[in-house]
């Protein structure tokens, strides 16, 4: 399968199972699965078709690791709109984490920390070159550290999803090291 098929199969399985999966027709259970079946059928229906084959290789390639399989059920890994719960252990951060951003939105940032917009929580990466891919998505790219370690000590809560990206329900501006 080329890059391109894979891209296209991938943005479609995002929009369906992180955002609107009523588009086509599926349910999602309360932790964001659905049967493959169902969703290859849906797809269908709606005039996107794919094979299980070219999904098992969407899920396996993808960079980012966005999707979970587990036997005839997938899931988005993190990045719903839609009410789900992940069943996602807290866990303790690692002292910094990271945020990537341009930057025409340091100033709300700085004034209003990192809020999860339209989605759950906020994701964070754990190390700099990935945060610096994130934001490279929308211009060049910031990366402003998060004091984890502290926002722990004051009893924020994180998770980590299955993809290693770290989710926050938000970040106060105090908690922000912003570059210079």
């Amino acid at each position: 399968m080329d890059d391109r098929r894979k891209v296209k199969i991938s943005k479609y399985l995002a929009r369906h199972l992180r955002h609107q999966p009523e588009r086509i027709g599926i349910t999602l259970d309360p932790h964001g699965w659905v049967e493959v079946g169902e969703l290859i059928a849906a797809a269908g229906a709606h005039g996107f078709r794919f094979t299980r084959a070219e999904l098992d290789e969407v899920v396996r390639s993808n960079d980012k690791q966005r999707y979970a399989v587990e036997g005839d059920r997938i899931r988005a890994n993190q990045g719903h709109t839609v009410d789900v719960d992940l069943c996602l252990p807290v866990a303790e951060p690692p002292p910094y984490l990271y945020h990537g951003t341009v930057a025409r939105f340091l100033p709300a940032i700085r004034a209003e920390g990192l809020r999860p917009m339209n989605r759950h929580a906020v994701h964070l990466s754990p190390d700099r070159e990935t945060a610096t891919r994130v934001g490279a998505r929308r211009g060049v790219p910031v990366v402003v550290p998060v004091d984890a370690g502290a926002m722990h000590r004051a009893g924020h809560s994180f998770q980590v999803s299955a993809n290693g990206v770290w989710l926050v329900a938000g970040v106060p501006p105090a908690f922000l090291r912003f570059p210079d």
